[in-house]
């Protein structure tokens, strides 16, 4: 696996959009059956999350909040970019390109990282997900971390998410050890310096 997907757009600056624009609300309706009914919805009650099926315009990958931190920080600074990235509930939603929430399980059972990453829930064809409302409500609940502002927003692939898990993996693997080498040397100081106060 490369350290960089040339194939894929690269934007240097993490996106601000908060909130979804007429356009990313116009993409995110594509994908209901009726999407002058969540058009609707949306003007009525535009705190409210709505659910949407996936596997036609998207599919979503959740994995746990901090390791879809770490996956969307790999993502900014070394990668691509990312799609739409919500918070849900404890988990990271990395929207992506339709077909991946099929591959990507085959992909990391294949990888010799993939034992490192907590297993992904993968939403495609016949499923369905909670999206966050349109515009962010007040603290808690659901929320857009990068908010569909465009009517085709680029969308990953089972080979860029692979790619992030990866790299998230290892990253968290480093981070760890480094925490349990910071715990092991300042557990030590604390028993030297009792036995030599004592």
């Amino acid at each position: 696996m490369s350290d960089w997907l040339p194939e894929t757009p690269r934007n240097l600056a993490f996106p601000t959009t908060a909130y979804v624009t007429l356009a990313g609300a116009d993409w995110l309706a594509s994908a209901s059956p009726h999407p002058e009914a969540m058009h609707m919805l949306w003007a009525e009650r535009p705190e409210a999350p709505s659910v949407l099926p996936c596997g036609r315009v998207f599919d979503v990958i959740s994995v746990p909040a901090l390791f879809g931190r770490r996956m969307v920080d790999r993502l900014w600074s070394a990668g691509p970019g990312s799609g739409p990235v919500a918070a849900h509930r404890g988990r990271i939603l990395l929207f992506a390109a339709p077909g991946t929430a099929q591959r990507l399980p085959a992909l990391l059972a294949w990888e010799e990282w993939g034992r490192a990453v907590p297993a992904p829930l993968c939403h495609g064809s016949g499923d369905a997900v909670t999206v966050p409302p349109l515009h962010p409500r007040a603290a808690g609940g659901s929320r857009w971390l990068v908010a569909p502002d465009v009517r085709e927003p680029w969308l990953p692939g089972p080979d860029v998410l692979l790619w992030a898990c990866v790299r998230a993996a290892r990253g968290g693997l480093g981070a760890d050890r480094e925490s349990a080498r910071t715990h092991r040397e300042t557990a030590g100081q604390g028993v030297e310096g009792a036995l030599a106060g004592g």
